[in-house]
């Protein structure tokens, strides 16, 4: 859990300094040494907001699986039952 948010706050620095970069400014100048927080915290923000929406998709992947797996258990027992009524 917390690998992607750590990955994607170093994602949110990384995309402060390339900003720099391509302004070619100073990388790390003391007046604007405050953004780079910033930044920081909406990356980790976005971060745990994927981890949210991975694990609503997993979670109804499961259902689903152990939906399908019921549905196929009840198919058996019906074909089941019906070879043996024949």
């Amino acid at each position: 859990m917390v690998h992607k948010v750590l990955f994607w706050s170093g994602l949110g620095v990384g995309v402060r300094l390339w900003q720099l970069g391509i302004e070619m400014r100073p990388l790390f100048n003391r007046e604007s040494l405050w953004v780079y927080p910033v930044y920081a915290g909406i990356g980790g923000s976005f971060g745990y907001w994927l981890m949210g929406v991975e694990h609503r998709q997993y979670k109804m992947l499961a259902d689903r699986r152990d939906a399908l797996l019921e549905k196929r258990a009840r198919r058996k027992e019906r074909e089941e039952a019906a070879k043996q009524e024949a």
